[in-house]
């Protein structure tokens, strides 16, 4: 492949990754534990924090719930955003 079909391969790659970027943001993923929801976006920033009736009343327990809870909805962001980069990084030859 010449220069300009590599150009033209980084030029697409990079307009595919806004646009995944795009959706990231829009995507909002939540984990609960003990009665603490946190939602984030796609792009792993914090949407939301609910504490539900059954949170614990407890600062250490509470504290400790929302530490497990932002971890698994952070965790599971980055496992959407792997795949949808997953899935665009295949359509290029040498990246996938």
């Amino acid at each position: 492949m010449g220069l300009m079909g590599q150009m033209g391969d980084m030029y697409k790659l990079q307009k595919e990754a806004k646009k995944i970027k795009k959706e990231l943001a829009n995507t909002h993923i939540f984990a609960e534990v003990d009665g603490v929801k946190v939602t984030v976006s796609g792009e792993q920033e914090v949407v939301k924090v609910e504490f539900l009736d059954e949170a614990p009343d407890d600062k250490v327990r509470l504290g400790k719930a929302f530490q497990e809870a932002s971890n698994k909805a952070f965790k599971k962001a980055q496992q959407v955003a792997a795949e949808k980069m997953k899935a665009i990084m295949g359509d290029f030859p040498g990246l996938g």
